[in-house]
């Protein structure tokens, strides 16, 4: 068995969705300038990197990320790879997969970009709300995907996003997945227990069968 770690490093200058806060950090105490101790203030989005979009983050009222169901982001998983040439993913780009699975991750060549430093691009390959619905459908309860936004919409109404948490599903975005080969694993994630959170940067693992 090993670990594969698919988080996105929060550092600074590391890409975000247009309209997020920046990460910044900047040292409060340091060993260097004669402190007995490093320190440092920290200061990201709550959709900063890795993350975990719990209900609240759409749907008021919603669950938010301290109250989530951990066991449905960890357990076993499919990685789906997607066509390098695939502009967004519907529901002909979805394999057969037991009926008993419940974490779905997207590996599209989002992930290749990223893996060559790029910064944020507006053309991510996403999810269309067809195959959200067909992924509901089928009784998936994570969907996570190697872009900072699960979809692409100009008009800003988030359709795919409102299909999937208000059907029971949480999201998982900002993997990267470009030294993942598509198959089974066991996945880990643990998003930051923020209380009343809307978002939680998390650290995501895959573990091989």
């Amino acid at each position: 068995m090993r670990r594969i770690d698919i988080s996105m490093p929060l550092t600074p200058g590391m890409p975000q969705f247009p309209g997020d806060p920046p990460f910044t950090s900047e040292p409060t105490h340091a060993i260097a300038r004669g402190d007995h101790y490093n320190v440092s203030r920290l200061s990201f989005g709550s959709h900063a990197g890795t993350h975990v979009d719990p209900p609240i983050h759409f749907l008021p009222g919603g669950a938010t990320i301290d109250r989530v169901d951990l066991d449905l982001l960890n357990g076993p998983c499919t990685v789906v790879g997607v066509a390098r040439d695939c502009a967004a993913i519907t529901p002909s780009d979805l394999p057969l997969f037991s009926p008993s699975t419940r974490r779905v991750l997207f590996r599209t060549a989002n992930s290749e970009r990223w893996a060559r430093g790029e910064a944020f691009f507006s053309d991510y390959v996403a999810l269309t709300l067809p195959a959200a619905e067909e992924l509901l459908r089928r009784g998936v309860r994570l969907v996570g995907v190697d872009a900072l936004s699960i979809e692409s919409d100009p008009g800003e109404t988030y359709p795919v996003h409102h299909h999937l948490l208000r059907g029971g599903a949480l999201i998982l975005e900002g993997l990267l997945l470009a030294d993942v080969a598509p198959g089974p694993y066991e996945l880990e994630c643990l998003p930051l227990a923020l209380r009343d959170g809307d978002g939680g940067p998390a650290r995501a693992l895959l573990r091989t069968p």
